[in-house]
């Protein structure tokens, strides 16, 4: 199997339960991934996931964990993480009474395999459809 390369994290909602749902798209590539309004500046909830074509592997994260995306930043744009400015998502602590030992954070186009081991960290999985 070729390598899969992480390109977003598209927030789903909450479940009855109050677990956060996340998708962490995959593609085989890294190269011109590109969705609609990823040049907004700043974000601001407009971006949304990658052309269709670019998606090979989606994983369902529910979890605990607060995730801060990068298409909902109020100050930059999906273009500043794919270019390594800041991650796609990074664990929000602000309600968190002690700093957690690992802070969970994803950049564009990590590995597959990188995604998973630090979600295993955490005793957390994702499920492919």
């Amino acid at each position: 199997m070729e390598d899969m390369f992480l390109i977003y994290i598209n927030y789903i909602g909450i479940d009855y339960k109050g677990k956060f749902i996340y998708e962490f798209l995959f593609s085989d590539t890294i190269k011109d991934i590109d969705g609609q309004d990823w040049d907004a500046f700043p974000a601001s909830g407009r971006p949304s996931p990658p052309h269709n074509n670019f998606i090979k592997k989606v994983g369902r994260l529910e979890s605990d964990i607060k995730f801060e995306l990068i298409q909902d930043s109020s100050l930059l744009s999906v273009w500043d993480s794919v270019d390594g400015v800041i991650a796609l998502g990074y664990e929000n602590i602000d309600n968190y009474e002690s700093y957690p030992t690992t802070r969970l954070h994803f950049h564009f186009g990590i590995k597959l395999n990188v995604v998973e081991a630090s979600l295993y960290v955490r005793d957390t999985t994702l499920e492919y459809k």
